[in-house]
């Protein structure tokens, strides 16, 4: 059975809180582990939320804040040590080669020859995950930043009804998904098109620091979940813009004109505390009237159904 969930694993910006970790987002799809930005702490907290690196196929870094790949060493060594045996896709901006390097031999440790490193650069870089496309688009920080965004293909959604209109069932359903033809029991020719009709594939997009640029929209277009940073409040929309960085508000703007179904905000600055947290959801929410959920620690987002 597929399972296509978020697992939050950290969601504070720059620094740990007492009820905040650093960054972490395992994005779990069909079997496939995208792991997002894994922050200080992140192999502790994959404990607590019941998943380990063998749940994980790719590691996906945005930029090289410590906030944002300090966990890369602990995870990469847990990779090595769990003998972790299919590949590990990395993905991190090229400009930051050299602080892959160190995190990822951090320490003397029994290395592992899993994790195929790919670096990216330009204004996209797509990559064949399994069931999706993930594909890189840069955004708009003090240091070169860039997002991701999974797509699935657009497929088929069988019509039972059709489907015994025609006289097809058992092994010539699964015939006429793969083939896309096949003789029904009376002779006559079946075509896929005939009981089936478009279904549109799920997508997904992780955005994080930085500022409103095209980027963050072409990243949220469409998306079923979109993941999003939301630093701060918009009484410091100033500051925000200063250090490369949105407001809960402006997440909320993105996700309405990108036509997103579930938004995440996450990121959040230690200045605010727990109850500022309602502020966050009420800015996102004059914006966009679909669903909006603020990240904690170990809580579990799972993709929206498909329409």
């Amino acid at each position: 059975m597929s399972l296509r969930e978020l697992v939050v694993l950290g969601t504070s910006s720059a620094v740990p809180t007492r009820h905040r970790n650093h960054n972490g987002y395992l994005l779990r799809w069909d079997g496939q582990g995208f792991l997002f930005d894994p922050g200080e702490g992140t192999q502790r907290q994959m404990l607590h939320a019941g998943v380990s690196a063998h749940d994980v196929t790719w590691i996906c870094v945005t930029h090289f804040h410590g906030d944002h790949c300090l966990g890369v060493p602990g995870v990469v060594q847990r990779i090595a040590r769990d003998g972790v045996a299919h590949p590990v896709q990395a993905a991190y901006p090229a400009s930051g080669e050299t602080y892959w390097r160190r995190l990822r031999h951090a320490a003397v440790f029994a290395d592992t020859s899993v994790i195929a490193e790919r670096p990216v650069s330009g204004p996209a870089a797509s990559f064949d995950a399994g069931p999706v496309t993930l594909t890189a688009r840069p955004l708009s920080h003090p240091v070169e930043s860039y997002g991701y965004r999974l797509d699935e293909p657009d497929g088929r959604r069988m019509l039972p009804e059709r489907l015994r209109e025609r006289g097809v069932q058992g092994p010539l359903v699964s015939e006429l998904q793969r083939a896309g033809t096949v003789t029904a029991p009376d002779g006559s020719t079946v075509r896929l098109e005939d009981c089936s009709e478009p279904r549109r594939g799920q997508r997904a997009a992780f955005v994080m620091d930085t500022r409103l640029c095209d980027g963050v929209f072409e990243l949220a277009d469409g998306a079923d979940l979109l993941v999003i940073e939301s630093t701060f409040l918009s009484p410091e929309a100033e500051l925000a813009a200063q250090y490369g960085h949105l407001t809960a508000a402006q997440a909320g703007r993105v996700a309405a004109e990108c036509g997103v179904r579930r938004l995440v905000l996450t990121h959040v600055s230690e200045r605010y505390g727990t109850d500022d947290e309602a502020r966050f959801l009420a800015e996102a929410r004059a914006a966009f009237d679909g669903d909006v959920v603020l990240a904690h620690d170990l809580l579990r987002v799972p993709v929206p159904r498909r329409l």
